[in-house]
């Protein structure tokens, strides 16, 4: 069965799956949430939930494209925490899922028992390598359509190159122009990719929960740097490397798996 509610004039959709402990866990930039359901199988005694986000899977409609923001992203989870009547929770994500966690971290501090940050796509401003690739699809999609977007966008010297030096980056990438409202959410790619979680670096020293990063290497959308730096950042964090999906898919979600895994058990078994 689908779950939806309705906040803002959208009906976002949702997943909710297990029982004990609440961790919402949001997926990144032109995903939806099967990617933190497909990477992530929560341990007994914890509850996974992830929404999609505006203007990605099957959350309907679009909206008001000015508000596609990571401070917008973090009030639409705390309306979803509110529909559920889950009052604390431990909150994290993947890449842009990471910047909703921690905006939502930095704005409501007593809502989170514990925060996780999986490849970290921003640390206080905008990745100059993610503008460009992100905004050269959303042209492509608003210039020439999903197909032929596709087909121009794997002739570029900038697919070319991310084919030979991060493989599955390349792939991901190019995996944009086939998602089902492609086009008429192109303008999301533009849109969130110039904004950051939060602008100043010293706020990320207020945090006062157990923190796990998730960082890999030969990945140009999510440097090993800005895990390295938030980890540093964050007081008592945890950093751990992860295999990078270019190197090993398989190996990549093993690792996710385990170091995920044992940072909820270590800090959060006895609340469930």
């Amino acid at each position: 069965m689908k779950l939806f509610f309705t906040h803002d004039g959208l009906n976002f959709h949702y997943r909710d799956e297990g029982a004990g402990v609440p961790f919402f866990f949001q997926h990144g930039l032109g995903a939806d949430v099967s990617q933190p359901f497909g990477l992530f199988n929560a341990p007994t005694g914890f509850r996974l939930i992830a929404f999609d986000c505006r203007a990605h899977g099957q959350t309907h409609p679009a909206g008001d494209r000015a508000k596609l923001r990571f401070a917008t992203f973090a009030e639409d989870l705390l309306a979803l925490m509110g529909h559920l009547k889950i009052d604390r929770a431990v909150v994290g994500g993947i890449s842009m899922g990471a910047g909703l966690a921690l905006n939502f971290t930095l704005r409501f501090p007593g809502r989170v028992l514990g925060l996780v940050l999986s490849r970290p796509a921003w640390l206080d401003g905008p990745h100059p390598w993610n503008v460009r690739m992100f905004t050269l699809v959303s042209q492509l999609l608003r210039e020439h359509g999903a197909s032929r977007g596709q087909e121009l966008f794997k002739q570029s010297e900038e697919y070319k190159e991310a084919l030979v030096k991060w493989p599955d980056v390349a792939h991901s990438l190019a995996l944009q122009f086939e998602s089902p409202q492609a086009e008429e959410t192109a303008f999301k790619f533009e849109r969130i990719i110039t904004d950051a979680p939060n602008r100043d670096p010293k706020e990320w020293q207020s945090i006062r929960v157990p923190a796990l990063v998730l960082a890999n290497r030969q990945d140009p959308i999510h440097p090993y740097e800005f895990g390295a730096i938030l980890a540093q950042s964050i007081p008592g964090a945890e950093l751990r490397e992860i295999t990078s999906k270019s190197v090993s898919l398989e190996r990549h979600g093993a690792d996710v798996q385990k170091h995920l895994g044992e940072f909820l058990r270590k800090h959060f078994s006895k609340r469930s």
